[in-house]
């Protein structure tokens, strides 16, 4: 392929100094590799599907090599999240399925967030009143060089969809295209693939319930505002998930440098799971099986790995080159 080896607070109260409103923890991207030149053939018939295993354990049983878990998540009883940054802030703002709870700015924060601000008014969004804070005291409240722009909101969950709401909603949507991620970690890489997807049209990203990194305000500042419109969804074992996708008939098609052929050279008409490998490691073995078929990005020359979050962009933008125009 070319995947990546890789208490509610209720006061109104502006924040002390010296306390934080929520954690917000940060990592370092990882880069992936994402695949080297090979010699693809063409003809494009797939081929055909693996067999499901001889014993099918349910969604939230466990292996070797996939995760457990359950496929609808718990929004940690509504435990706020922080979001920073003007993008997602004002994204969150007049999404009318977000609590907003408290909203902090600064004199130009609060300028460039006007517009997001008469919008929620116009929708007639119930929504806080702004705090207005001296930046020294904004940037108490994020990570140690997290760039907020100004603006931090506290706000609860968003309600979880599921793997199911997917599969039953996929008779309607005879292109749709989700992305599947084994193990991918870094939250920076999670929110630019959700930025990605979203941005090419794909209805969900679907991640193990372990070993993938929790909505944080480093994802979603990442994500630039996608987190809100397009669902993250936590998910049991990998390998059930792709069974449970291909059974609604989605073509899993998981991106690897061994790929025989390259993503351009497949029939990318109908519904399709893309599955992305973890940053350094790839896709792990029961998963690449348990995929329809493995392809590969078609990199050259002296350098020939992408970052996942980059490989991710790459294949959505084929994905929505070889769909039907509408």
């Amino acid at each position: 392929m070319n995947a990546a080896k890789p208490p509610r607070r209720p006061d109104a109260r502006p924040p002390r100094a010296a306390a934080p409103l929520s954690g917000a923890a940060s990592s370092g991207a990882a880069p992936a590799n994402t695949g080297r030149p090979a010699t693809g053939r063409a003809g494009a018939k797939r081929a055909p599907r693996p067999a499901a295993p001889a014993t099918t354990p349910s969604l939230d049983s466990s292996d070797d090599e996939t995760e457990a878990g359950p496929s609808r998540r718990r929004n940690a009883g509504g435990r706020p999240l922080l979001i920073y940054g003007l993008h997602a802030v004002a994204a969150a703002w007049v999404n009318p399925e977000r609590d907003c709870r408290r909203l902090l700015v600064s004199d130009a924060g609060l300028e460039s967030l006007a517009p997001a601000l008469a919008e929620a008014k116009r929708l007639g969004l119930e929504r806080p009143g702004a705090t207005r804070l001296e930046r020294p005291e904004l940037d108490r409240q994020v990570p140690s060089g997290s760039v907020h722009q100004g603006v931090i909101l506290e706000a609860a969950p968003l309600p979880e969809a599921s793997l199911d709401d997917i599969c039953a909603a996929a008779a309607d949507r005879p292109n749709d295209v989700i992305l599947v991620l084994d193990q991918v970690t870094d939250p920076h890489n999670v929110g630019a693939i959700l930025r990605s997807a979203a941005a090419f049209g794909a209805s969900a990203v679907l991640v193990p319930d372990r070993h993938a990194p929790e909505i944080t305000g480093t994802l979603a500042k990442s994500a630039s505002g996608a987190v809100e419109v397009l669902p993250l969804i936590r998910i049991g074992n990998l390998v059930q998930c792709l069974a449970q996708l291909q059974k609604a008939g989605y073509w899993c098609i998981g991106l690897d440098e061994t790929g025989q052929r390259t993503l351009a050279e497949l029939d990318l008409s109908s519904r399709t799971a893309l599955v992305l490998g973890a940053e350094g490691t790839g896709l792990r073995r029961l998963t690449a099986e348990r995929c329809d078929e493995l392809a590969r990005l078609p990199t050259s020359g002296p350098i020939l790995s992408l970052n996942v979050s980059n490989a991710a962009a790459v294949a959505l933008y084929e994905l929505a080159r070889g769909r039907p125009k509408a």
